[in-house]
């Protein structure tokens, strides 16, 4: 066979409808970029939210200084000081009971307030459910 020439992988026919195809492409993502702020650099425009918030509230008779420490003004020294009162004295019966520890004051008190959860009320939960009558005790009833 003769040496004929290489055949075009695309015919010279679907070359230019090729060539219409991605100019007119790069013609509309131009138009796009161009109507959306072009070079000004306005081409983001992302919508603002408000702020999501998200209450953290700590147990002060059971949280560990770690968790202590994330309290607003609150750092490490006095979160360490909350646990060993909390060790010698036992569990605080009020968040009010807090001044007890050395370093707290009413501001500080005020700052943490927000975070601390209410610590509930003592009560006898075993034998206020029970209607006792007169003679009986507040032991195991048959």
């Amino acid at each position: 066979m003769p040496d004929s020439p290489p055949r075009p992988w695309i015919r010279p026919r679907d070359q230019t409808s090729l060539l219409a195809l991605v100019t007119s492409l790069l013609v509309m993502m131009a138009s796009y970029w161009l109507y959306h702020g072009g070079h000004e650099g306005k081409l983001i425009d992302i919508d603002r939210a408000d702020p999501l918030e998200a209450r953290f509230l700590v147990d002060i008779n059971r949280a560990d200084w770690p968790e202590m420490i994330q309290l607003p003004g609150l750092g490490e020294t006095m979160a360490r000081r909350i646990i060993s009162d909390r060790q010698q004295r036992g569990p605080f019966h009020s968040v009010e009971q807090l001044d007890r520890v050395n370093g707290i004051g009413p501001r500080t008190m005020e700052r943490l307030r927000p975070y601390l959860m209410p610590i509930p009320v003592d009560t006898d939960w075993a034998t206020s459910d029970l209607q006792l009558n007169d003679n009986e005790s507040p032991a195991i009833r048959n």
